[in-house]
């Protein structure tokens, strides 16, 4: 197809205003502005990487998947599934979003019912797995429908930094289920402006986004 004539008023054109100065360059010049504009090429798609969400994925016994951006995959604690983090550039733990596997002892009744009991020994597993474990709170939490899930808030020194955490307790809403999920965050306090205590734990920040997006598929 041939090209469509420009107007004089909008010529000289970049490319013809440039092309003498190509022809002049040295081919030293040439290979540096060459490499510049692969360097370039390669800095605006991983900040587009960056900027758009990634999909994380476990297809196991209770399969799962969120979406995260800001964060990146690193290897999960022993005996868990998958987890994204977030580091200051100094190494600093910064944020954590860690998805481990749940199992539930055989029990009677509702698991609405069993979940606050089972809570109970998980939080004192807590107590011995963190050094300085303080409770905030507990609860029933909701995720998405057909799910049943319970809150653990609490603040723990972590990688020699005390930080908020908030760990969900996650199953499917069915008689007699005990395979589900356990969704460990933990934040540095302050790292987002609104999250100033436990409770608020993926409300804001980098944690919100794979908590909203998170479920059991």
């Amino acid at each position: 197809m041939a090209a469509v004539p420009l107007k004089p008023e909008y010529r000289p054109t970049l490319v013809e205003l440039l092309a003498p100065h190509w022809r002049r360059a040295s081919g030293g010049a040439r290979l540096l502005v060459v490499a510049a504009l692969l360097l370039l090429a390669v800095a605006v798609a991983a900040l587009v990487l960056t900027l758009l969400p990634a999909r994380a994925s476990y297809g196991g016994p209770v399969p799962f998947g969120f979406n995260y951006r800001g964060l990146y995959r690193t290897a999960p604690d022993p005996g868990g599934l998958v987890k994204v983090a977030r580091r200051a550039p100094d190494g600093r733990l910064q944020d954590s979003f860690a998805v481990e596997p749940l199992a539930l002892p055989a029990y009677r009744g509702s698991l609405s019912g069993e979940l606050p009991l089972y809570a109970s020994g998980y939080i004192h597993a807590l107590s011995l797995r963190y050094t300085g474990f303080r409770l905030r709170g507990e609860g029933k939490g909701k995720v998405a429908a057909g799910v049943v899930a319970y809150n653990v808030f609490y603040t723990a020194v972590i990688e020699g930094a005390t930080m908020y955490g908030r760990d969900f307790l996650l199953l499917r809403e069915r008689p007699g289920e005990r395979l589900g999920v356990d969704i460990v965050m933990h934040t540095l306090p302050h790292s987002s402006s609104r999250v100033t205590s436990p409770l608020l734990v993926a409300t804001a920040g980098p944690l919100y986004e794979p908590l909203r997006t998170f479920s059991l598929d």
